[in-house]
């Protein structure tokens, strides 16, 4: 996420870090660097020119010219003023209407379907009943790819053929009103700004429903270009929020900086992968510091809490205090690292490791070979490693499609592991993760 970006920002700050003390011009060409490394990432012009005169300001004074950590200053000044730029707070879901209705709107192929399942898998998690709504009457298999979405989440999904979307929609309320779903999500097709005709159809929509709130679904990759989008919509709909999708790719961050700062519209979530659990909520702060290289260590652990299995954990902490740390327990950390995202993700949140993510060869698959290997073994040799012998190797790299050097190799690492447990173990009273930061 915002590799480039981060990675220049980085190097401006290392140097002037390097410096005992700041002069006016040292702060003045550090801004100059800011200023470019930020329209290179496709961030607002009037954004950057808004943001660099209030670092410029705080910056040229006593406050950084005589602290005694200059370059520190700095990188606080910078952090403090792209996190107002992007909203300050989380900006929470507001939900008062019984039931509460959600309308997604944007671009074709913005992820707008997508982004309707994982927000029902959210709403899910905090208790709510939502019920999701196809009025996507246009896309082919847009009804049945919601559809399939709410049957692996195991939420309803509403739709009534030869009807209007306007018509799918007001019956969708009415229907979540019957069947006590507290919760109506609007899967909306998707249109440019600039048709009149499917934008009425919004009007219309937002009319008749009611809306607690109208989330832009927006690309992330499509830049500054985002925000052109999010104003046409809100001039015709007053949007509430934004989502932006696609985060995970090889966005420049110019969308997540520009879009707040240029509609007034908080951004309320930010999708950061394919998989249905791939949805955050938007924390200004946190991505302030990880575009700075600062890490978000919160939201890793935030995510942990919701994917982890607690009682594996704690029965895991309680093997490693009793000395049975098995293949089988190394077997399951990994399938739980897995639920955390791509590895590539889970460095990004480290703190000074998100500059390193494009340079570190991370390949998640090396972590589904260590898991084949460890699966074609016998429950007998995952709990005994030792009675593993050569023979035995060559049948378990056959049954996993490897060598029986991989297989050396994996079982190198759960060595080195046990001994690494052995340090620790009565040194952490707690284990809140499946692995140790």
């Amino acid at each position: 996420m915002f590799s480039s970006l981060t990675e220049k920002l980085s190097s401006i700050f290392s140097r002037l870090k390097g410096k005992g003390k700041l002069s006016e011009t040292d702060v003045l060409a550090g801004l100059r660097e800011i200023r470019l490394a930020l329209l290179e990432a496709d961030v607002n012009y009037k954004v950057v020119k808004d943001l660099l005169a209030k670092i410029r300001d705080k910056a040229v004074g006593t406050a950084v010219l005589e602290s005694l950590t200059p370059g520190q200053q700095m990188v606080k000044i910078v952090c403090d003023e792209l996190t107002a730029v992007m909203g300050e707070e989380n900006s929470p879901l507001t939900l008062i209407s019984r039931p509460s209705v959600i309308m997604l709107v944007g671009l074709q192929g913005s992820g707008k379907t997508t982004t309707a399942a994982k927000l029902a898998l959210q709403l899910k998690r905090d208790g709510r009943k939502p019920i999701l709504v196809a009025t996507d009457i246009y896309r082919p298999a847009a009804v049945q790819q919601l559809e399939k979405l709410g049957t692996d989440l195991d939420v309803p999904t509403f739709f009534t053929a030869e009807s209007s979307p306007e018509e799918i929609a007001v019956a969708a309320v009415t229907a979540a009103k019957e069947k006590l779903r507290d919760v109506v999500i609007i899967d909306t097709a998707g249109r440019l700004q600039i048709d009149t005709v499917l934008m009425s159809e919004l009007v219309a929509m937002k009319k008749e429903t009611s809306p607690d709130e109208i989330f832009l679904v927006a690309d992330a990759m499509t830049g500054q270009e985002a925000v052109n989008i999010a104003a046409e919509f809100d001039t015709r709909l007053d949007l509430t929020g934004i989502i932006l999708t696609k985060l995970e790719g090889d966005a420049r961050g110019g969308a997540a900086i520009s879009i707040n700062h240029v509609t007034g519209k908080p951004i309320k979530f930010v999708g950061v992968g394919e998989k249905i659990e791939d949805l955050e909520l938007f924390h200004p702060r946190r991505m302030a510091e990880r575009i700075l290289g600062m890490g978000d260590l919160l939201s890793l652990i935030e995510k942990a809490e919701q994917q982890l299995d607690e009682k594996k954990t704690k029965e895991l902490a309680e093997r490693i205090q009793k000395d049975r740390f098995t293949l089988q327990d190394f077997l399951e950390q990994l399938e739980q690292m897995t639920k955390l995202g791509p590895l590539s993700q889970i460095i990004d949140k480290l703190p000074g490791m998100g500059k390193l993510a494009g340079k570190v060869n991370v390949d998640d698959s090396d972590l589904k070979k260590a898991m084949a290997i460890i699966r074609s073994m016998t429950p007998a040799e995952r709990n005994n490693p030792s009675i593993i012998s050569g023979r035995r190797k060559k049948r378990i790299a056959r049954g996993s499609g490897t060598k029986a050097r991989e297989v050396n190799q994996i079982l190198s690492r759960f060595n080195e592991a046990k001994k690494a447990l052995k340090l620790v173990k009565g040194k952490r009273g707690k284990m809140n993760l499946p692995f140790d930061l």
